[in-house]
């Protein structure tokens, strides 16, 4: 029987998104922990990380937009209890993002120098984001493969075996962190390169984790007796809906390498503090990143069993949850932003850059994740275009002209100021798009439902 087409709608969403909060509190905790401990190492260092965020989420992104594939389908054909579709698309899909991966890893080892250098990165800092990247391109299977892994347990209702997995990871990199960094226990201290050793070895023992709950507990990890036709046409199902994914995702890092490369104008310091209050603000998602994981699974077993009511109510309750949140979290970050600058950094240029970006973006969190929101129920609703489409606006439309824009009559703080524009309007849309959406298909369920009946 599928798991979320019964019962009540927000039980059904919270005791999938409860136990997600410690897996999305674990995976947002990579990058602070990273960052935390790479600051200990001066502004300098902490400036290098920041280069790299762009090219790291180039990768979550890629992984992330066929994850979405490969779980939409595998929560439809739970959704029409059909177990053993679910395990090819599984075990196809496991496949597929093992090749994607091997593209990046060979293309982005080869080109790190003239990659960094057009960011921005100097002769300070391309050193330090070559020994880091060098080590995470060696590791990349083991980062992409935890992004499609967790959206196929919560598919089987096991969100608390996703949140372990990830849970595991976190504390093993959190433990290495400061072993590999500075030193301990008779490892050398190897500076930048330590921290990306360390995230690392933390995933590769997720992984191998996720593959034994996929192969023996849910039985959705078969191999050996599928034709390469099999392959083929797995392939095509899962990238009809992972390229428009995989296109709307990887908007996320084209932004972001726009927006660093339009900071380092302003100095190192301005990457610096940019980076670290990314990191800051990824943290302050995790709870709405743990109901906007269960949203893809819910909202595509609830359209597989033709259930428009739930899917109606579930974007209600979700959008309601982003905009209580998000004005809860921007009042308490404006508050809290000098502290968190101390955590961060001893640099008062760095400081004080950091909290102009707190207290101006952090009043967009809201509308940004009602906008994410939507971008799930338009992929549950197997509508991946129209994700891709609201997430170009975003950025091709609003973030990077406004950033721009808002840079030449503001400077640094304008950057911010763009942005924050750039979640409020998106955020408009989408609800607006997303609620026609759910009435046309209603309407055209309907008229599907009495013509059959006739």
């Amino acid at each position: 029987m599928p798991v979320l087409v019964q019962g009540n709608v927000k039980r059904a969403l919270f005791t999938m998104a409860f136990p997600m909060l410690a897996g999305t509190f674990a995976m947002n905790a990579y990058n602070l922990t990273d960052t935390w401990f790479v600051s200990r190492l001066g502004t300098i260092p902490l400036a290098a990380m920041g280069f790299t965020f762009p090219v790291v989420m180039l990768l979550t992104c890629v992984a992330g937009g066929l994850g979405s594939g490969v779980t939409t389908l595998v929560s439809h054909a739970i959704g029409r209890n059909d177990m053993a579709d679910a395990a090819r698309l599984v075990t196809h899909g496991i496949t597929l993002i093992l090749m994607v991966t091997s593209i990046i890893i060979i293309s982005g080892y080869l080109s790190i120098d003239p990659v960094f250098a057009r960011l921005g990165a100097d002769e300070r800092t391309l050193p330090m984001v070559g020994d880091y990247m060098r080590i995470w391109y060696l590791g990349a299977y083991f980062m992409a493969l935890p992004m499609m892994g967790n959206g196929i347990l919560i598919s089987c209702g096991d969100s608390g075996a996703a949140s372990r997995f990830m849970m595991l990871g976190t504390l093993l990199n959190a433990i290495l962190d400061p072993i590999m960094i500075f030193g301990y226990f008779g490892f050398p201290a190897m500076g930048i390169k330590g921290a990306a050793l360390a995230t690392v070895m933390a995933q590769a023992v997720s992984t191998a984790w996720l593959f034994h709950l996929l192969h023996r507990k849910h039985h959705l990890l078969i191999l050996g007796h599928w034709g390469i036709r099999h392959y083929l046409s797995s392939f095509r199902q899962v990238l009809a809906f992972g390229i428009p994914g995989i296109m709307s995702m990887i908007l996320m890092p084209v932004s972001a390498a726009v927006i660093t490369r339009l900071l380092s104008g302003f100095g190192n310091e301005a990457v610096a503090a940019a980076g670290a209050a990314g990191r800051i603000e990824m943290f302050a998602f995790v709870i709405p990143m743990a109901l906007g994981i269960s949203l893809i699974p819910f909202i595509s077993q609830n359209y597989g069993a033709g259930r428009m009511d739930r899917i109606r109510e579930a974007k209600t309750l979700s959008t309601r949850f982003a905009l209580l949140y998000g004005g809860g979290i921007a009042i308490l970050f404006s508050l809290c932003a000098p502290l968190l600058a101390r955590i961060f950094t001893r640099d008062p240029k760095v400081a004080g850059i950091l909290i102009a970006y707190i207290r101006t973006i952090s009043f967009g969190y809201g509308m940004m994740e009602a906008h994410r929101y939507c971008g799930f129920i338009f992929t549950g609703l197997q509508r991946p275009f129209r994700t891709t489409l609201l997430n170009a606006i975003r950025v091709l439309g609003l973030l990077i002209p406004l950033s721009y824009l808002g840079s030449s009559v503001y400077g640094v703080r304008g950057v911010f100021l763009g942005r924050l524009a750039t979640d409020i309007i998106v955020g408009s849309i989408g609800l607006i798009w997303v609620s026609r959406t759910l009435g046309s298909v209603a309407a055209a369920a309907a008229m599907n439902k009495s013509s059959g009946s006739a």
